[in-house]
């Protein structure tokens, strides 16, 4: 490397709490298009596994409380897709999945990191919001994230669907630097320029 020129950028794929509980079918309790999401999502990991430099992969689980549905070592705290032995396992127990982890010394500074996962409005928000902080570029992908309806107790028990709250949350993390990509860039993205 040259006197003054930036070092070479380092990718990272974050998958936030890719668990089963999360996308199990619909009918059992998953996300609205739980299926499409799980799609998607392995399309992304598919993707970055193939390539000739693939990004560092990080799986980042969410360990609840007794009796959550992820309560750790229960069916739905396990990881939707296995990782590889050379991929990293980050358990966390808040929404911001650097807070309190070794997240931090796995993403270096510089990194642009991919995020795709759950919840569009908790982890999804917090972590895409905490590396925007490091100074990371953060991608978010459409359709890879998810939520669940919300129920708006303060609004006569209005329901707000589930894809307005992702299209909320992606309009905010966009403001606020993130960028955002379709399920269409995917043939790029982890692509060197």
């Amino acid at each position: 490397m040259s006197p003054g020129q930036d070092p070479p950028l380092s990718r990272v794929l974050l998958l936030v709490d890719v668990q089963v509980y999360l996308l199990k079918d619909t009918k059992d309790g998953g996300v609205p298009l739980a299926q499409k999401i799980r799609e998607n999502i392995q399309s992304v990991l598919s993707k970055a596994r193939s390539e000739s430099h693939p990004p560092r992969i990080i799986h980042v689980r969410n360990c609840g409380e007794p009796s959550d549905p992820d309560e750790p070592n229960t069916l739905g705290w396990q990881l939707y897709f296995p990782p590889l032995s050379h991929e990293f396992v980050v358990d966390k127990k808040k929404n911001n999945a650097f807070a309190g982890t070794k997240l931090g010394d796995l993403i270096p500074e510089n990194a642009e990191v991919t995020i795709v996962g759950m919840q569009s409005d908790y982890c999804v928000r917090a972590t895409c919001r905490a590396a925007l902080d490091r100074g990371n570029v953060v991608i978010l992908i459409r359709g890879a994230h998810a939520t669940f309806d919300r129920i708006e107790i303060w609004n006569g028990g209005s329901i707000t669907k589930a894809h307005v709250i992702e299209g909320e949350i992606e309009a905010e993390l966009d403001v606020a630097g993130v960028i955002l990509v379709d399920m269409k860039d995917l043939p790029d993205l982890f692509t060197d320029p």
